[in-house]
């Protein structure tokens, strides 16, 4: 049994009840303390008491990305804990864990698809130059003693960007939990029914909140160019909705139980420009859809074209974008690559996840650097 009184402190700025990281890491939490650790989050006034059972809570005041890390540096002394694993961008941590991916890498990719003006904006932007600053702290300074990707695009652009040294940085990919995203003909039909879907008509699937980033806008482009067809894209996540003009899309707001919205859908479409490794895509795929994605898209790594879903080099190749749907139109060729696609997600169930992470903690604890 370890020492009960050794502390895990997570950071995690800020809480979305419909977020993936603030899942792991109640998932992360609950297997530290079954074996017999304690655990202190490190958080916000957002993240409510009842969904964190696991142990104490210590809120900062400060919202912004830097002052919170400014806050948590200046406090770092009074917080008690004898590992500190963030979630967050920090001045420096024992272990860091970049879900978020490399904001540099982002911001290069974001430029390619920005016009003169926004190009303009985005280089006097203080909040990415804060945020600049802390990721070369965690990475060109060494301020993180162990780093945790979840693929290995996010992995080389560390060691590529900020000279971070690659034997340093442990690779787990996003985990789902599958007992709860599978295929259900039961579920489907009911799930369709509400969302008023017709007979025959095709619902494509985009979920997640930042629009911009995971490329919107594409996909509705995209499904544009499919004329005659009986197709609707099912747009799941916070946004706004009045610069995507589409008769064919349907606009479903934040939704916190997305089980029944995959069961609905037949096709998932997500044409990231930057995503590290989408846990949508990942539920998309345990629930038996074909993902359609990019090569910037972190998760793109673990399916194989044609067999898992599409993917195609760059976001905004509508017509790339266009002959995948296209491909998955067919509902033979879907209803075939269904247990395929429900087998390689099984691979990465929730639990082996929570598993690989708990490991590289507990190596850590003995020599926590910061």
């Amino acid at each position: 049994m370890p020492d009960n009184q050794i502390t895990i402190g997570f950071v995690r700025r800020g809480y979305s009840a419909t977020g993936g990281a603030e899942a792991y890491l109640q998932r992360l939490a609950r297997g530290v303390v079954d074996l017999g650790y304690e655990v202190r989050l490190i958080t916000t006034q957002e993240w409510p008491a009842s969904a964190w059972p696991f142990g104490e809570i210590t809120r900062l005041r400060a919202g912004s990305t830097t002052a919170f890390a400014d806050e948590l540096e200046e406090l770092r002394l009074q917080i008690r804990y004898d590992l500190l694993m963030s979630l967050e961008r920090v001045w420096r941590c024992d272990v860091y864990r970049a879900g978020d991916g490399v904001h540099r890498a982002w911001l290069e990719r974001r430029q390619q698809f920005a016009t003169p003006l926004q190009k303009l904006s985005r280089c006097f932007s203080r909040k990415h130059r804060g945020i600049l600053c802390l990721e070369k702290s965690l990475f060109a300074d060494g301020g993180a003693g162990h780093v945790i990707a979840n693929s290995e695009m996010v992995k080389k652009e560390i060691v590529d960007l900020y000279g971070y040294p690659a034997d340093k940085i442990n690779i787990v990919h996003n985990g789902v939990p599958i007992d709860r995203f599978r295929f259900d003909p039961a579920r489907r039909e009911n799930a369709r029914a509400a969302l008023k879907l017709q007979d025959g008509e095709i619902a494509l699937l985009f979920v997640g909140s930042g629009w911009e980033r995971k490329g919107l806008r594409f996909a509705i482009d995209a499904i544009e160019r499919c004329p005659g067809l009986n197709l609707r894209l099912l747009v799941a996540g916070r946004g706004n909705s009045r610069g995507y003009k589409s008769n064919r899309v349907q606009f479903l707001g934040e939704i916190v139980d997305l089980v029944p919205i995959y069961s609905a859908a037949d096709i998932f479409i997500l044409p990231t420009i930057y995503d590290p490794f989408s846990n949508a895509s990942l539920e998309a795929l345990a629930s038996g859809l074909p993902v359609i994605t990019t090569r910037s898209n972190g998760f793109s790594e673990i399916i194989e074209n044609g067999v898992h879903g599409s993917i195609v080099d760059l976001a905004n190749d509508v017509e790339e974008l266009r002959k995948a749907i296209l491909f998955w139109l067919d509902k033979p060729r879907r209803s075939s690559a269904r247990s395929t696609i429900m087998q390689r997600a099984a691979q990465f169930d929730i639990a082996k996840n929570v598993e690989q992470t708990l490991a590289i903690l507990l190596q850590d604890v003995a020599q926590p650097a910061s």
